[in-house]
């Protein structure tokens, strides 16, 4: 009778022995919008419970107070934006504080109340139950207030194009049929003049760009239609609020060229001089318009905009968000983790339940994802990944597993100083196929049969090359 193989035995994770005081002078911190509820251990104060205002002030007394208690360690819920201040003051004062995730502290079992949580906080941190979220170096949040700002207000532009688009609908002004981009050269230069007072379609089509695809005819039957008072007012109003976040969007341009160039003085120099740029392009539109290669060199050692799929503004938007210091993560595979691209194996029994990743709200992982997209048409060794990986398992699937090559390379680049050269499609088609002739030369063997090359006749056996 065969016997089954047993499954090698998993080696144990070192962890701390039960109920082990890691934390002992450790607080919990319950925030909110009109007051954050305080618990130090209960040996340190007759009132160990406190309740204080979110008033800068008070914020101080209560940081006196933990210093007060002897409280080294603090451990608060991520709610909404209210922890910002109360975080970034304890902070400064030396504490070591964490955010936790309420998902995960929910999910540990306790008596929980609005007056409890912050007691609940303290004991889970005091045993060490409890891991902080990640944020970045204070020169980095900055700069990720920055960019975040950056993209709301090219969301808040994208909204006035559409209700200018809208208003052009309702008027029978089928601009957007005969211009790709209404807020391109020949569409801004017919908007004004429509808000200007223009009725005329021959007049307005002469703003037409040479390099518009539609010609003047087809550009004066678009402008034939009915020009209606509330229309008009309302194409107005939202073109003078697009005028204005353009002029927004150029000043915070400005604020993040200025930052990020502090940033980069404060860096050690770099060890390797700044590669070509992969290709000689325009930047895309809304991408900023000064030069992002340069100080983000300084500041990294590296060019993160040699991998592909990833420009230089795409490279700022990662910086932004992850940092420089890859030491936070261990491994690449702790890195893919936390961005949510890497597989979430649920196993029981030694049975694989489920690979699926986590739903997450990761900007980085974001910012990749859409990267990988990008790759899905070119002919790179990422873009031959991706289709090969789409054609088996779904367009879904594909760019996840990109966007964790495309992540995994990142950390190289960042930690190891990684320079990467892309083999080409061709390469990676070529490294496929002879993996695929290996697997059917192993395959062919096993059945104790051979393999014959079409194009030469010649009878290969199953013996592996």
């Amino acid at each position: 009778m065969k016997r089954h193989s047993r499954r090698p035995s998993p080696t144990p994770r070192t962890s701390p022995a039960a109920l082990e005081r890691l934390h002992p002078d450790a607080a919990g911190i319950d925030c909110g919008s009109a007051e954050h509820f305080v618990a130090v251990p209960p040996d340190r104060d007759p009132m160990p419970v406190r309740s204080f205002a979110t008033f800068t002030g008070d914020l101080n007394r209560l940081a006196d107070w933990l210093t007060a208690c002897r409280v080294t360690h603090v451990a608060m819920e991520a709610t909404g934006v209210y922890w910002i201040p109360v975080f970034e003051i304890l902070e400064a004062r030396g504490f070591a504080v964490i955010l936790v995730n309420a998902r995960h502290v929910k999910n540990l079992p306790g008596r929980k109340s609005d007056v409890s949580d912050c007691e609940w906080l303290r004991d889970l941190h005091i045993l060490g139950l409890l891991r902080g979220s990640f944020r970045p170096a204070e020169g980095i949040v900055a700069l990720r207030g920055y960019c975040r700002h950056r993209a709301t207000l090219i969301e808040s532009m994208g909204a006035l194009v559409q209700r200018m688009q809208k208003a052009l609908v309702q008027m029978n002004i089928q601009l957007p049929l005969v211009v790709s981009d209404i807020t391109g050269v020949t569409g801004l230069r017919i908007l004004r003049d429509i808000v200007a007072g223009q009725r005329d379609p021959q007049q307005l089509a002469q703003h037409r760009d040479y390099r518009c695809r539609a010609s003047a005819a087809e550009i004066v039957a678009a402008l034939t239609g009915h020009y209606r008072a509330e229309h008009l007012f309302v194409l107005q109003q939202n073109l003078e609020l697009f005028d204005t976040y353009q002029q927004q969007l150029t000043a915070c341009d400005a604020a993040v060229e200025g930052h990020l160039a502090q940033l980069a003085v404060l860096a050690p120099p770099a060890t390797s001089p700044l590669p070509p740029a992969r290709r000689r392009a325009k930047p895309r539109e809304n991408e900023p318009r000064f030069d992002l290669r340069t100080p983000l060199h300084q500041l990294t050692g590296v060019d993160l905009s040699q991998i592909d799929g990833i420009g230089p503004y795409n490279a700022l938007r990662l910086i932004a968000e992850i940092g420089i210091d890859m030491t936070r993560w261990p491994t690449e595979q702790h890195f893919t983790s936390w961005l949510t691209v890497a597989p979430h194996n649920r196993v029981s029994g030694g049975r694989l339940l489920s690979s699926r990743t986590p739903p997450s709200a990761n900007r980085a992982a974001v910012i990749l994802r859409l990267a990988a997209m990008n790759l899905s048409r070119t002919q790179t060794a990422l873009g031959a990944f991706y289709r090969r990986l789409a054609f088996r398992v779904g367009k879904a699937k594909a760019i996840t597993a990109t966007a964790r090559k495309l992540a995994i390379l990142v950390y190289r680049t960042l930690k190891h100083g990684l320079r990467y050269a892309d083999p080409g499609a061709a390469a990676y088609d070529a490294q496929q196929r002879t993996r695929l002739l290996r697997r059917l030369r192993q395959r062919a063997k096993t059945l104790g049969l051979g393999l014959i090359d079409l194009s030469t006749g010649e009878v290969v056996d199953g013996t592996v090359s």
